[in-house]
């Protein structure tokens, strides 16, 4: 019983990475390796912004540090390794390492789901509700949000890694993308992955599904209360205060349609591979600029830190 069980587990698995020529490794190396520290860099100062700003102590920056410090974490998950992968030009990685890389993957990408619809629920009360924010939107309520934000992340992906690892490889364990995609892995498996599917069903309904039909919600509240009281003051401070986040959100949600819910043939994983890095990789560091570049106040809180490190040197 001792050898099936290790004939059947897969010890490491190889990962193709991405569809470029050799002779372009180089150049690409160099873009992956100052995207990631643009994302950490760019998403460490959203956090530092908001730690040292007091104007900044609301709801809204509260999950936005949250939503920071979980891309950096995301983009971490996957660039570290893809990128010693491009430089050592080696492909494996071990079975605990791939397991690992999915969990996090996983708990990264719900969690940033979530707080996108913290945010979004966070905007429909200041907008709609504005007499009764300060009393809805409470410190406790927000402590509260991100706590549920947390533990349903864990959950979801403990669920998936789990089913995963009883799963055997003896097809192969060649993976044509860049980190251990659950749904590439589920592909490779030889054993029965009926359960694993149906809870990516269930479980996916619920932490992207769920959350992208209350942020539309929410957002077409906003539209009907705006076009109620049709004023440019009004939509100027709509736009200038859910601008940004709504920029994000089409991002975010637009990169995991194309990934998981457009169609794809057996012969497009150059297609799903490429898509994968935006959604990973591009979408993080985009973020910061996003909320640097259309949010005033934290292009003042920016003014603020740069005038006073000018004035203490």
């Amino acid at each position: 019983m001792k050898s099936t069980r290790n004939r059947s587990s897969a010890s490491e698995f190889l990962l193709l990475g991405l569809p470029i020529r050799p002779e372009e490794q180089g150049m690409y190396y160099a873009f992956f390796l100052a995207t990631y520290l643009t994302t950490v860099l760019g998403n460490l100062l959203i956090i530092l912004l908001i730690r040292l700003d007091s104007r900044l102590h609301t709801p809204m920056y509260f999950f936005l540090s949250h939503l920071a410090f979980t891309d950096i974490s995301f983009s971490s998950v996957t660039a570290p390794k893809m990128l010693t992968n491009m430089l050592t030009h080696t492909q494996s990685i071990s079975y605990a390492g791939c397991v690992s890389q999915v969990y996090f993957f996983l708990f990264f990408a719900d969690l940033d789901s979530f707080l996108l619809t913290s945010m979004a629920y966070d905007r429909y009360v200041a907008i709609c509700h504005p007499l009764h924010y300060t009393r809805i939107m409470s410190q406790t309520v927000c402590i509260l949000l991100v706590i549920v934000s947390w533990f349903l992340s864990f959950a979801g992906a403990l669920v998936h890694t789990l089913l995963l690892a009883r799963l055997s490889f003896l097809r192969g364990n060649t993976l044509h993308h860049f980190f251990c995609d659950l749904s590439a892995l589920i592909k490779l498996a030889s054993s029965d992955t009926s359960v694993n599917e149906l809870v990516i069903l269930i479980v996916g309904s619920l932490v992207i599904t769920v959350p992208f039909v209350c942020i539309l919600v929410s957002y077409g509240r906003i539209g009907a209360t705006i076009l109620r009281t049709p004023s440019i003051r009004g939509i100027c401070k709509a736009f200038s205060t859910c601008g940004s986040h709504l920029s994000v959100v089409s991002l975010y949600y637009g990169a995991i349609i194309g990934l998981y819910f457009v169609p794809s043939s057996n012969n497009t994983n150059d297609k799903d591979v490429i898509v994968a890095v935006l959604y990973t990789m591009v979408t993080p560091m985009l973020n910061p600029f996003i909320y640097s570049l259309r949010n005033r106040d934290m292009k003042g809180a920016l003014r603020n830190m740069l005038a006073r490190a000018t004035s203490s040197m």
